[in-house]
């Protein structure tokens, strides 16, 4: 699979611009602020119907445009192409098409056109709380178990209403069990779903992690990812049950899979503390590696892989090595962005591969022809 063609308008700081793409690997060179960032984004609303960046939808349009417009032509495994389309009017609801047919739901979309991205901003995964661990992993896992979304999306739902009772109990000093217990045989039904779904994708996916990690650092240090939830112990509706006096005083749900988290573990102590700023880089750039491995393993075909700024503060041959890689059959459609054109006209001229690279100035592309 491999995006061919790529069309933006009034998005971000882009008035209007069109891409043809290679189907293996596009660079994206410029100064910071030019605008790189922006087309991976652009990319990354095409597979999940939003931004990587910022979830806020009229914030992406161009200053005072009335809309932004995103437009990609996907070719997978030599069959047509399929036209995906983006339409965000300002304080409207967002329109998501594919062949121009429109979407009932924006999660009956995700997973058909799966992607990888790798970002500055990924390091959030290691120094902050446990719900951005959560929503990552459950944004992986939800691109190819439509079951699995439906759950977190109905657990969700649940759990809001169980919270709304909650603070009415409080607000009307009566407690009503039969009116809980409604609400706790949802969130049992759907949470232990969600729990051995989570557990049993980390038991495959920590296997490749650690594969990309020795790759990544030659061996030098031994990680291992650790499935922290308080099912691990007692049954979820023992659980709820043991702490519906906590849940009355609090007015909030404190017992369920909405607490889960992962531990990052690097020579047996988590690497937020201990790992060092590279440690930690190299941490989630497996990370990243490994999702792109196990959505290529799930579905058939390679994902798209976005690699945002990521070769900052490597050393040339770190580049280079990640470059090999991504030139791998194993890889597919790459898309890199970088400030220094010198480095990577250097490393493709040592690296054989199809390529382009594009010259962004202030919202503006040019494809460099001898990149070609």
């Amino acid at each position: 699979m491999y995006l061919g063609n790529l069309k933006i308008i009034n998005f971000k700081n882009y008035s209007e611009a069109e891409f043809d793409f290679s189907n293996k690997i596009n660079c994206f060179v410029g100064n910071n602020g030019a605008g790189k960032t922006n087309i991976l984004d652009a990319i990354h609303y095409l597979s999940f119907c939003k931004s990587y960046f910022n979830s806020a939808d009229n914030q992406n349009i161009l200053h005072d445009a009335p809309f932004f417009a995103i437009h990609g032509s996907y070719f997978k495994n030599g069959s047509g192409n399929d036209l995906v389309s983006c339409l965000q009017k300002r304080n409207n609801k967002k329109i998501f098409k594919i062949n121009d047919k429109d979407y009932e739901r924006l999660s009956d979309h995700i997973g058909l056109f799966p992607l990888v991205m790798i970002s500055p901003n990924d390091r959030d995964l290691i120094n902050e709380g446990s719900e951005t661990r959560r929503k990552y992993f459950d944004s992986v896992i939800s691109q190819f178990d439509k079951i699995y979304l439906d759950d977190l999306i109905k657990y969700n739902k649940a759990l809001l209403q169980r919270n709304i009772l909650l603070k009415s109990f409080a607000e009307s000093h009566r407690f009503d069990p039969s009116a809980i217990e409604i609400w706790d045989s949802q969130l049992v039904r759907y949470g232990e779903r969600i729990y051995s779904i989570r557990r049993e994708f980390l038991q495959h996916f920590i296997s490749l992690f650690q594969y990309y990690f020795d790759y990544i650092t030659n061996g030098k240090e031994k990680v291992d990812i650790e499935y922290i939830s308080q099912l691990n112990e007692n049954p979820f509706d023992e659980l709820l049950a043991a702490s519906i006096d906590t849940d009355r005083y609090t007015k909030y749900t404190n017992s369920g899979i909405h607490k889960d988290d992962m531990g990052f573990i690097i020579d047996q102590f988590p690497v937020k503390k201990f790992g060092s700023h590279g440690q930690q880089k190299s941490f989630v750039i497996a990370i990243k590696l490994a999702q792109f491995e196990f959505t290529r393993n799930i579905n058939g075909y390679k994902p798209i892989l976005l690699l945002d700024d990521i070769f900052d503060k490597l050393d040339e041959n770190r580049v280079k090595q990640i470059i090999h890689l991504v030139s791998d059959n194993s890889f597919g459609q790459t898309f890199i962005t970088d400030t220094k054109y010198e480095r990577l006209n250097e490393i493709f001229k040592q690296v054989t591969i199809d390529h382009k690279l594009f010259r962004i100035t202030e919202g503006k592309a040019s494809l460099i022809e001898n990149s070609q």
